[in-house]
């Protein structure tokens, strides 16, 4: 047995899982120089390289938290906190990142712990706020989400003992944050910028992938999760929203995380074999397919009923219907990035 395959858990693993991961840092750190020192052709391509590598980045914490990258689960976790500091995450922990989207597997649902919606519906201004800002494409609700991992420590009870650590995190990259401001609010506002396209990224993605419930908990209650283990209900109500699958080579950009049907089939396929994995288990049957049209149809047209609105619990038959006719109202809120 090689080095290689002792610490990898599948032995074709090393290249397509070393090349994204370097792609992510080296990305991160070259979309960084040329929004700092390039002209400004430069700077809209470093905004877009910066906000590329964060997305490769969220993707390969996909891939840790389902162990297809090490044998050991203490590898994959390291690697997975690193790459949290790309995607602004790390204000939570990694542990509780992977058990909220193991819990998405198992329970067959969407579990969140904040209720945005009431909140909303609770506060009309902020709605009209968050509703019109949707409507510019500012993801408002994942940045909720996000700042919600800075927040919890503080508001919940059982995630106390966090506190120093999200003013430790916050202290490190507030400051960063603040001496790029010194050196370049360009720079700064850019930044910002690919963040918000990294954000969005991961939305349109998620947006299509199921029509799971939203279960209000983060704790066990089994009178909260009806589907729990149910594969029928999980198949029927999951959705493969790849690119280009006449272009494989255009899916790599997401890591092939459009092949959702396939991910759930077998959660620890690696994402370079999932393409191949769609095609042996469904073969020419697009039934779950969403078209890329309709994706791009649906979540235009829905953005701001998005707020308050998902296809959560909808007859599987009626949202393949709505697919076709760019009319269904997709999810939010519910990213793998965020544990709550």
């Amino acid at each position: 047995m090689t080095t290689q395959t002792r610490y990898l858990r599948y032995d074709d693993g090393f290249w397509p899982h070393t090349l994204a991961v370097v792609y992510a840092f080296g990305g991160y750190v070259a979309g960084f120089a040329l929004i700092l020192f390039a002209s400004w052709p430069g700077k809209i391509a470093g905004t877009l390289w910066l906000a590329h590598a964060m997305v490769i980045a969220g993707y390969m914490i996909h891939e840790c938290a389902h162990n297809t990258v090490f044998l050991s689960a203490r590898h994959n976790a390291r690697l997975g906190r690193a790459l949290n500091w790309l995607t602004g995450g790390c204000y939570g922990t990694y542990e509780d990142l992977r058990h909220k989207h193991m819990r998405h597997h198992v329970d067959n649902a969407d579990v969140i712990a904040l209720d945005y919606r009431g909140w909303l519906l609770r506060h009309p201004r902020m709605l009209t706020l968050t509703r019109a800002l949707e409507w510019a494409y500012i993801p408002v609700v994942d940045i909720m989400m996000h700042a919600m991992l800075i927040i919890a420590p503080f508001v919940f009870a059982s995630k106390k003992t966090q506190r120093w650590r999200v003013v430790r995190v916050a202290a490190i990259r507030w400051t960063l944050g603040a001496l790029l401001f010194w050196y370049s609010w360009q720079a700064w506002l850019l930044y910002l910028l690919a963040y918000g396209l990294f954000l969005m990224v991961l939305r349109f993605m998620d947006a299509f992938q199921h029509s799971f419930e939203y279960v209000l908990a983060l704790d066990d209650n089994p009178d909260l999760i009806r589907h729990k283990g149910d594969r029928e209900y999980e198949d029927t109500h999951t959705y493969s929203n790849p690119i280009a699958a006449n272009l494989p080579a255009i899916d790599w950009l997401t890591l092939n995380f459009g092949y959702h049907n396939a991910h759930h089939t077998r959660p620890t396929t690696p994402w370079y074999r999932l393409r191949a994995l769609h095609f042996d288990t469904y073969g020419d049957d697009r039934r779950m397919i969403v078209p890329l049209k309709a994706q791009l149809l649906s979540f235009h047209r829905r953005r701001m009923d998005r707020v308050l609105l998902d296809a959560a619990e909808e007859d599987p038959a009626e949202v393949a219907r709505r697919w076709r006719d760019g009319t269904v109202v997709g999810s939010t809120g519910a990213s793998f990035l965020t544990a709550f």
